[in-house]
């Protein structure tokens, strides 16, 4: 394949209707490929601060409700992404936890896909899905219909995931379940972080701890609002989703949910806590990495994402279960230990931005190369 010295990039990404971590990755995959078009499924203009030029989206774009809840067109989505035509791309560039993944490209075309996790619903946390589906009054709905037809949505995203040349996992965790789900090997490249939202002089340590989280079952959540009502800490919560008024219900005085916000006040509330609390069960986990990047510690579950970026005791402390006895025991322990501001911000240079590009980087114009042969 002749490729000419600008190769022209495509990224592609599953939905882009809010900011979370693979949203960011995303932002930074822009930044390591400035020209690049940008494609997705449905996309809320304004909810990915920091994503420059135009969005092309696909038929989904003006359906009911689409760009809200995207959930709701499971067996489109993946026709959405093989509709579109990449025949003019050198390189596409997929960000995938659902089916960005499926797309379709010319035998010259390099196809890289980032996965950020085998689709949940589908493989890892089918059952967990099943239990708290997450959509409220549509619940008994899903539990009903979920098991007629997760087999098929099972076969079209193995097949997805067979059509890249090349797949990067977001974390070991993740490397892991594409072997086990896709039979595919993969190289891991970490999600990065913009540390300069954190370089200030100095950052305070308050008196409250800090959970930044979508709102969601799966995050845990109340593990931290029942820990920190039952010791009477302070705790804030940054975010918002559909668990919010359950958990409110079970909050005491000393929880504070504050809503979603930006990056600037977000910041603050990171410089400002004196530990992060990070209780999902997380792929990669961006948030106790941002905490970190702000110097300050995390209390987190001791496996899968959180395990690889927090060091026990060094960088953080953990609990072992899922459970507010867990926590609150980490919780306490945490109070009798002393940690280095300056080594936990170090720690967190192995995920700066620049590191993610010139891997990302690497890693296509190795391909390219083998391509030329």
């Amino acid at each position: 394949m002749a490729v000419a010295t600008e190769p022209k990039v495509a990224i592609v990404h599953d939905w882009l209707t809010n900011l979370g971590g693979a949203e960011r990755v995303v932002v930074t995959m822009k930044k390591a490929f400035p020209q690049a078009d940008i494609y997705t499924s449905v996309y809320q203009p304004g909810s990915v601060p920091g994503l420059s030029g135009p969005v092309q989206t696909s038929f989904l774009q003006n359906w009911p409700l689409a760009k809200r809840k995207h959930q709701l067109y499971p067996t489109l989505r993946p026709l959405a992404f093989e509709s579109f035509d990449f025949s003019d791309y050198d390189i596409v560039i997929t960000s995938a936890s659902a089916e960005a993944k499926g797309i379709i490209t010319p035998t010259e075309t390099l196809h890289v896909s980032y996965i950020h996790t085998p689709a949940r619903y589908y493989w890892s946390h089918y059952d967990e899905y099943l239990r708290s589906p997450g959509f409220g009054a549509l619940n008994p709905l899903i539990r009903l219909l979920l098991p007629r037809f997760v087999g098929t949505r099972r076969k079209w995203d193995y097949a997805a995931a067979q059509r890249a040349d090349i797949v990067l996992a977001n974390s070991q965790e993740v490397q892991k379940r594409i072997k086990k789900y896709y039979k595919r090997d993969s190289i891991v490249l970490n999600p990065p972080v913009d540390e300069s939202r954190f370089k200030v002089d100095k950052s305070e340590s308050g008196d409250y701890f800090l959970v930044v989280s979508r709102l969601i079952p799966y995050k845990r959540v109340d593990l931290a609002v029942r820990a920190c009502t039952e010791l009477g800490e302070q705790l804030i919560v940054v975010g918002t989703g559909p668990e919010l008024k359950s958990l409110q219900k079970m909050a005491g005085p000393t929880v504070k949910f504050v809503g979603a916000l930006d990056d600037v006040a977000t910041t603050k509330y990171y410089l400002g806590c004196k530990a992060f609390i990070f209780t999902a069960e997380e792929d990669f986990g961006i948030t106790p990495v941002e905490a970190m990047a702000a110097g300050k510690p995390v209390i987190s579950l001791g496996r899968a994402g959180a395990a690889e970026t927090v060091v026990n005791g060094k960088t953080g402390v953990y609990f072992e279960k899922q459970t507010v006895l867990a926590v609150v025991g980490a919780i306490q322990a945490f109070t009798e230990m002393t940690f280095s501001s300056e080594h936990i911000k170090k720690h967190a240079e192995n995920y700066s931005e620049d590191k993610f590009i010139s891997r990302l980087q690497d890693i296509i114009n190795s391909a390219l190369n083998e391509k030329k042969k």
